[in-house]
């Protein structure tokens, strides 16, 4: 826990370095130490709360105290038993913390008297922005990101069936069934290793959020297409978009850090993809852009943001402030960056902007911008693109919301430019 709130890097990150360190851990161990890894993230506001009010220090170990009386209700005798001293046992409880255990047993990680921030672990800086979003819906939507996510997985068309794909989880035992709306998603609701997934160490399933997989369905690539996934990360849409194209045309994976590309060609490969390869730029105005202007007929931005969308499965997300420079810088490069890939679609293209964020200003505010400095470009409504995605907190673009959508929060709007393209001095 003090290296989660230490370092910079995602709590994910941290954790996968701390396991590699300790190999012994077996992986029924560390899902356990994970899942309860995830449960104080999810419980931080309010254990600090309560420490507060009883006068104690918001340490790692007196916030451990805490969740283990107020959440799962372990009693005092039960504590002490815990925290025994004994080897790989929690070093014995102070006088003090059992002070502590005792005033807190009995009670409920809840209490009226809790601000409303608190209670639904909003964080200063994003909560006036989420209030605008969501009006009266903002503690429905709060409290449903506070709910532990479903593992969603995606199934590779090019190596299987999600027939064959549900047979095989159901064989060993798993509760999956067809994703409510992703053509190839599966939906698991137990907690398992993911070493007994069947189909992941080959690449024919990948794991990844339903809301993640539409995204990259908005992109409507088709088999020959010229593709450009323009911040690819690890790549989990290029390989949904590269399995569109049934392995036919391109799809370029270009990305800032030379680690998630790596990884990104180390699941192409496993995929069996042979459409997709990955490119490394300096920065979002690399001369690459430039050499490849109108090139492409799909061009994905899934823009860096501040991640609200993902705080019920990435939990620590919410307590780091989107990088040093605030939301305000956030979206500046957000459009930077919107405003250098468009250049790679050709006429009659489309460039689709996505977020995994829940606010206005990365999201509807972004391309409101962008159209109004790109008169070649229009919103293709997304009935248009998609008519099966119903049920949109936006008429025209994709908005999906934990509480609503029982996705990760996603944000993608599909943009279309003009066959005959406008005189400019687009030669940056």
């Amino acid at each position: 826990m003090s290296e989660v709130d230490s370092v910079a890097r995602p709590a994910d990150a941290v954790v996968s370095a701390w396991f590699r360190a300790r190999r012994q851990i077996g992986e029924e161990d560390r899902g356990e130490i994970i899942a309860a890894l995830h449960a104080l993230l999810r419980h931080q506001a309010r254990l600090g709360w309560w420490l507060d009010r009883h006068g104690r220090k918001d340490t790692h170990r007196n916030r451990l105290l805490a969740f283990l009386t107020l959440v799962e209700r372990r009693t005092p005798e039960q504590m002490k038993r815990l925290f025994s001293g004994a080897k790989y046992a929690p070093t014995i409880l102070t006088e003090a913390e059992h002070t502590l255990v005792v005033k807190l047993h009995g009670g409920t990680v809840d209490s009226p008297a809790m601000p409303e921030d608190v209670r639904l672990e909003c964080p200063d800086w994003a909560a006036e922005a989420l209030r605008r979003r969501f009006g009266a819906e903002f503690a429905t939507e709060m409290a449903a990101m506070l709910t532990v996510p479903p593992l969603d997985l995606r199934v590779n068309t090019l190596k299987s069936t999600r027939e064959t794909a549900l047979r095989a989880l159901r064989e060993i035992g798993l509760p999956a069934e067809p994703s409510a709306v992703a053509p190839s998603g599966i939906r698991v609701t137990a907690r398992l290793s993911l070493g007994r997934l069947p189909g992941l160490k080959d690449g024919a399933i990948e794991i990844q959020d339903e809301g993640s997989q539409l995204v990259a369905l908005l992109v409507a690539a088709r088999p020959g297409d010229r593709v450009v996934d323009f911040c690819a990360g690890a790549g989990g849409k290029t390989l949904a978009i590269a399995a569109q194209m049934q392995n036919k045309g391109r799809i370029i994976a270009c990305d800032v850090n030379e680690g998630r590309l790596k990884r990104c060609a180390e699941r192409a490969r496993r995929a069996g993809l042979q459409n997709a390869e990955t490119r490394l730029l300096a920065s979002e105005t690399d001369r690459w852009v430039k050499r490849h202007k109108a090139s492409f007929d799909r061009v994905l931005v899934d823009a860096p943001c501040s991640g609200t969308g993902t705080w019920r499965r990435n939990p620590d997300a919410r307590w780091r402030s989107p990088q040093e420079q605030g939301v305000d810088n956030l979206a500046a490069l957000q459009g930077r960056i919107l405003a250098s890939a468009a250049r790679l679609v050709k006429p009659g293209g489309r460039l689709v902007y996505a977020t995994c964020s829940l606010l206005a200003e990365e999201n509807e505010d972004r391309v409101a911008a962008f159209l109004a400095a790109h008169p070649d470009f229009s919103v293709v409504p997304l009935a248009e693109v998609a008519p099966q995605l119903t049920g949109s907190a936006h008429p025209d673009y994709l908005s999906l919301t934990p509480a609503r959508h029982d996705t990760d929060g996603f944000f993608a709007a599909v943009l279309q430019r003009a066959a005959t393209p406008a005189p400019s001095g687009d030669a940056a």
